[in-house]
């Protein structure tokens, strides 16, 4: 049987985030990787490297995929890394290869994966308090169609078992 692959997405620095935001990204890395599922993300820096690392930390398969051409753009948490060479259409291939996807704060570049995730009609959960996007679209729908609803929760554990708990009544 396929491993689920949970999409992790937001701010992709760090410099300037609060810390809370980047132990909420570890949370979510940890709760993967102790669920058995593999973190799939943008590959770079910030929310991206601390959910991987969260994984890491916890025996977990990360997968990064990049907007450039060489893998030393990568994070030193990502297990596998898929260059992409398109840019920041590879948001596209981050919320597509994801059966679930969780958003950690954000900007523009994660509220393209989510309006992805929307159109995919993936399983979307927004992390309360982590800023950004996911405090913005989390517990509404992106428009008036109301095809998937953007849940919210407050624990990352409780993201990652939605996500699976989702899936499994769909297989």
């Amino acid at each position: 049987m396929k491993k689920i692959q949970i999409g992790v997405i937001g701010y992709n620095y760090d410099a300037s985030l609060p810390p809370k935001t980047l132990d909420i990204a570890y949370e979510v890395g940890k709760e993967i990787a102790k669920k058995n599922a593999i973190l799939v993300c943008g590959g770079l820096g910030g929310v991206m490297e601390y959910a991987c690392r969260g994984a890491k930390d916890n025996g977990g398969l990360t997968v990064g995929i990049i907007p450039q051409e060489d893998y030393s753009n990568a994070n030193k948490f990502c297990d596998i890394v898929i260059c992409s060479g398109i840019g920041k259409s590879r948001d596209f291939i981050v919320s597509y290869s994801s059966d679930g996807i969780i958003s950690v704060g954000g900007g523009v570049g994660t509220l393209i994966e989510l309006c992805v995730g929307y159109m995919a009609k993936k399983i979307m959960v927004s992390i309360e308090d982590s800023g950004g996007v996911s405090d913005i679209y989390g517990g509404n729908f992106l428009d008036e169609r109301k095809s998937i609803k953007i849940e919210k929760s407050k624990s990352p554990s409780f993201a990652v078992d939605f996500i699976i708990q989702k899936l499994c009544n769909i297989r």
